[in-house]
């Protein structure tokens, strides 16, 4: 039997990854009555997928098919909007988008988790080496959303997730990672794409 699920859904300019967090900050009307919503749902979740063109508010976008899902970890409110930190969850593919009433909503298929085995330890520090070293030389040149000192979570699957989620690559790129169906081949693909990034950004 299929794992599908109704989702709201919250189109973005970035990828989210599992084990990451999501501070937003809401202030369109149609995800304000969204975010009404989701907090009386249990779990209060929605689904995050990367836009191609157009913005966040407004529509008018093209949707990847490949997201998600985002579960609610704090709700605040500021002048004019409401805060709000998520966490990603589970991996999704669109099945179909539903009318929107007022807001995008999906029917969604669950991907299963990625499945971790100690084997892959001593690969996985070594393209965790690979990506530190690569953005701790490229922030000589560019600023970078994160230090390459952050830490990672002590949980091997989060912790790969988080490792993919920081690598300096494009928004294309991420989007890539996120269909992995296996740890080895997420491993190699964010080798492979970190070494790519470092050839396009860093001088000769």
């Amino acid at each position: 039997m299929e794992d599908l699920v109704e989702l709201p859904m919250f189109p973005l300019g970035s990828v989210l990854f599992p084990a990451m967090p999501l501070p937003l900050r809401i202030f369109e009307d149609r995800y304000l009555q969204m975010l009404q919503d989701v907090l009386v749902r249990e779990p209060a979740e929605f689904g995050v997928v990367l836009i191609e063109r157009g913005h966040e508010v407004g529509g008018g976008e093209h949707r990847f098919a490949t997201g998600t899902v985002a579960q609610v970890v704090e709700v605040g409110e500021g002048d004019g909007f409401i805060s709000l930190l998520a966490q990603g969850g589970r991996r999704f593919e669109v099945v179909e988008w539903l009318p929107e009433a007022p807001y995008p909503r999906a029917t969604v298929r669950l991907r299963p988790a990625l499945e971790w085995d100690e084997r892959w330890r001593d690969r996985f520090d070594e393209v965790e080496e690979l990506v530190r070293v690569t953005m701790a030389r490229i922030s000589e040149f560019e600023e970078q959303r994160w230090p390459s000192t952050i830490g990672l979570a002590d949980e091997p699957l989060a912790a790969l997730w988080q490792l993919a989620a920081i690598a300096p690559i494009g928004a294309y790129d991420q989007l890539s990672l996120l269909a992995a169906t296996s740890v080895e081949g997420l491993l190699d693909a964010v080798a492979t794409a970190t070494v790519e990034a470092a050839e396009l950004r860093l001088p000769d």
